[in-house]
């Protein structure tokens, strides 16, 4: 026979609700009903010791008044014997009527029951040595003066004891069978009402939890639409709780941000992937016409002057793919926000050494410069001058070589702001909105065929972003293009704006250099030498 281990008694557990809602009721119940218990009980225990009390009253006034008389056992068999006489002659009633009809015992010196007015037989008899035998020590509770409870076959009974001249002892005691009654009839009204109380606490506690608590079922049917691909869904901030409210509006800027952030992955994503053909493409271009060429050398199907044009087209393209990997590395750079070499830089020399490469290359342009003395900003000069090449280069590879173009510079309250603007044929809204993007050309083939990239605007946004500025743009079909460069200003060292101040109490103006065609005009202040830009 194969021993077995006896199983361990399982431990019976009451169910626990397994949502919040059923939680909060089932506290709160457990709360009110350990509240209704403890008042219960408390009023419970008032109401008997105060009637109690009352009783002890009663009981300590009749042995107080038994033990300041000088009676012993016999003159209370005396009394007695003279009450029943009267009794008997005027109304025939017993002699216990002497004491009343609660519950009475006298006892001897030897502890004996003493039959007393009437108490010596029949029921009464049976009373009193009920009475006197629940007594654990009548001598010791006479000693107290104080009152005890005891048990008899008729009820329950409060008694006193009061020792007499003689030793006797006198057991005097009230029913107590009505005071415990109307406790019993307390305690049954008081649990009926503990339990339509915890009865309607529960159903209001329902109630109220499932309305403060729908924001976290929004809240749960949110987050399984967002589980499934809806980024949009929001939680309803509705008039819960604080703390529901507090958490739903956190929520919400927390989606709200995890929205913006997986919309910027998938553009930078589908940038990325545009970039990267958009960069295969260029240089497929010019590396298939390389191999090309270099094909036809190597099977000498080229004579002397088709091998010196066939060459010249193969540094050309070198050259073009040499400077689109040049503008590809800046723009790698500049997307890893590297920390500027910053020193203040002037932007109006700059801009007069791009006009004057600019009126090199097509003196026949018109061009319009207001430049004052000088206007500084912190950053890096190689960055900024490709700035202005990169915005001059725009104006002279897509607009005609005798179109007008303004090119200003000025100080903006705390901002140096460049302005280009020409008379070009302009661009379109579509067309303009995506300028600053890598590999964008309005009219790929006319760019394709000048040389240009497409990465022009995007290392401008770059440059211009790094150093803290802002680069927009305004243009219509017909109307030209202007952009405007707006870079941080360094605050003027205290000597300069002394003697800027002191020029101006001279009435020394800044100096504005306004150049049309090939003649500089000076404005705004005593014609001085001849400015900078020439």
């Amino acid at each position: 026979m194969l021993p077995f281990a006896p199983s361990r008694p399982s431990r019976f557990k009451l169910p626990r609700p397994h949502t919040l809602r059923g939680r909060l009721t089932l506290t709160n119940v457990a709360l009110l009903g350990a509240a209704l218990v403890l008042a219960g009980a408390g009023s419970l225990w008032g109401m008997y010791s105060l009637l109690l009390g009352e009783i002890d009253d009663t009981l300590k006034a009749k042995t107080h008044a038994v033990q300041h008389t000088p009676l012993t056992l016999e003159s209370i068999r005396a009394m007695c014997a003279v009450a029943g006489i009267l009794d008997k002659a005027s109304s025939g009633k017993s002699t216990r009527a002497v004491f009343g009809q609660e519950p009475l015992a006298v006892l001897d010196p030897d502890g004996r029951v003493a039959p007393v007015c009437g108490t010596g037989s029949g029921e009464a008899a049976v009373e009193c040595r009920h009475l006197a035998e629940a007594v654990r020590d009548p001598g010791a509770l006479a000693a107290s003066g104080d009152g005890e409870t005891v048990r008899l076959p008729e009820g329950y009974v409060r008694v006193t004891a009061a020792r007499l001249d003689d030793g006797s002892v006198v057991l005097s005691g009230i029913r107590i069978n009505g005071v415990r009654d109307a406790v019993h009839k307390l305690l049954v009204l008081e649990v009926a009402a503990g339990a339509a109380l915890l009865g309607l606490l529960a159903a209001l506690s329902m109630a109220g939890s499932r309305r403060k608590l729908r924001p976290l079922e929004d809240m749960v049917r949110t987050a399984s639409a967002i589980a499934e691909g809806d980024l949009s869904r929001r939680v309803g901030v509705d008039d819960g709780t604080a703390e529901v409210a507090q958490l739903s509006t956190a929520l919400n800027t927390m989606l709200h941000q995890i929205e913006g952030a997986f919309q910027t992955r998938e553009h930078a994503t589908a940038q990325l992937r545009q970039f990267v053909g958009d960069a295969s493409h260029e240089l497929r271009t010019p590396l298939a016409s390389i191999r090309g060429y270099l094909q036809l050398y190597e099977k000498g199907m080229l004579d002397q002057d088709e091998q010196k044009r066939a060459l010249g087209r193969v540094s050309a393209e070198a050259e073009r793919m040499g400077h689109l990997v040049d503008e590809l590395l800046v723009l790698a750079r500049l997307d890893q926000r590297p920390a500027l070499r910053r020193a203040p830089v002037d932007l109006a020399a700059l801009v007069a050494d791009g006009v004057a490469d600019l009126r090199a290359q097509q003196p026949e342009r018109p061009v319009e410069v207001r430049v004052p003395e000088a206007v500084h900003v912190l950053g890096e000069e190689a960055q900024l001058r490709k700035v202005v090449a990169n915005l001059l280069g725009n104006v002279r590879t897509h607009t005609p070589a005798t179109c007008p173009v303004v090119v200003e510079v000025r100080d903006g309250g705390g901002e140096a702001v460049l302005r280009i603007a020409d008379s070009g044929p302009g661009m379109r809204a579509q067309d303009a909105a995506r300028v600053f993007d890598r590999f964008f050309r309005a009219n790929a083939d006319r760019a394709r065929l000048t040389g240009g990239s497409g990465l022009g605007m995007s290392i401008v946004q770059a440059v211009v972003e790094t150093h803290g500025g802002r680069v927009t743009l305004s243009t219509a079909p017909g109307e030209g293009l202007a952009v405007e460069v707006r870079l941080p200003s360094p605050s003027p060292a205290r000597g300069e704006v002394q003697a800027r101040g002191e020029a101006q109490a001279r009435g020394e103006a800044s100096s504005t250099t306004v150049m049309s065609g090939g003649a500089a005009t000076r404005t705004g202040g005593p014609q001085n030498p001849a400015p900078r830009v020439t």
